[in-house]
């Protein structure tokens, strides 16, 4: 279901049951998944904003499942990655922007007039508010919610609210984590993760070097752990 308004090219890889309005632009090595709905004026696949981009052969790729509002932009990945990726069953408003070579995975909102600089990664069910502006190479965690009209410049770790200016900690999303079937255990045990990160008198390497000590092993001790050790940006404060 092709709008005879809209530009597809002839190297684009389109799914199954994919739906593509008036005055969208689809370009070259674009991969476009099953039961996607691109809006009219959205553009996927164009080279990306990037000076150092040369021509190379890179792609778009983009899940099944996935809604693109109008006047999105998604971009191609340069040699540092080779694609940008917008995993399955995800919601990008309208007037949002995916910079060349980020990574997003599955079952994300982004809201309307969403930024995100180049090579930025956003993990699984992450919700981010309108007009939020994400800087490069900036990693956001699963289950977070980022309040509208944000400026990130540090990581955000899973689990949790960010909100304020600057952009901060502002307790756990257990709102969200409730809703996507978090036990009481669970959500226990991030807050009591959280509590000794922001709460316990310690610098981060200490803190997590106490939690793997006295916190017994689980899966979400674990993301929370793993995220924070390897965030080169550092993670947002309370």
């Amino acid at each position: 279901m092709i709008s005879p308004l809209a530009y597809v090219s002839p190297k684009a890889q389109l799914g199954k049951n994919v739906t593509i309005d008036a005055f969208a632009y689809i370009d070259d090595y674009v991969i476009l998944g099953d039961n996607c709905h691109v809006f009219p004026n959205a553009v996927i696949g164009c080279v990306p904003q990037d000076l150092k981009f040369k021509g190379e052969e890179t792609y778009t790729i983009i899940g099944d499942n996935c809604v693109l509002r109008e006047f999105v932009t998604i971009h191609r990945g340069t040699a540092s990655k080779g694609k940008t990726v917008v995993g399955s069953n995800n919601l990008i408003m309208a007037y949002c922007h995916v910079a060349h070579d980020c990574i997003l995975h599955d079952n994300i909102i982004m809201s309307n007039c969403t930024q995100l600089a180049g090579e930025v990664e956003v993990d699984d069910f992450a919700i981010i508010g309108g007009g939020t502006l994400v800087h490069q190479f900036s990693h956001i965690g699963s289950h977070v919610m980022i309040q509208g009209g944000s400026k990130i410049n540090k990581d955000i770790p899973p689990y949790i609210i960010a909100a304020r200016e600057p952009i901060a900690f502002c307790g756990i999303n257990s709102i969200g984590l409730n809703r996507r079937g978090f036990t009481p255990e669970q959500i226990h045990t991030i807050q009591e993760v959280y509590r000794l990160i922001y709460q316990g008198g310690m610098n981060t390497t200490q803190a997590l070097d106490h939690i793997v000590a006295t916190l017994p092993p689980t899966p979400e001790r674990d993301t929370i752990v793993d995220f924070v050790r390897a965030s080169a940006r550092g993670i947002v404060r309370a």
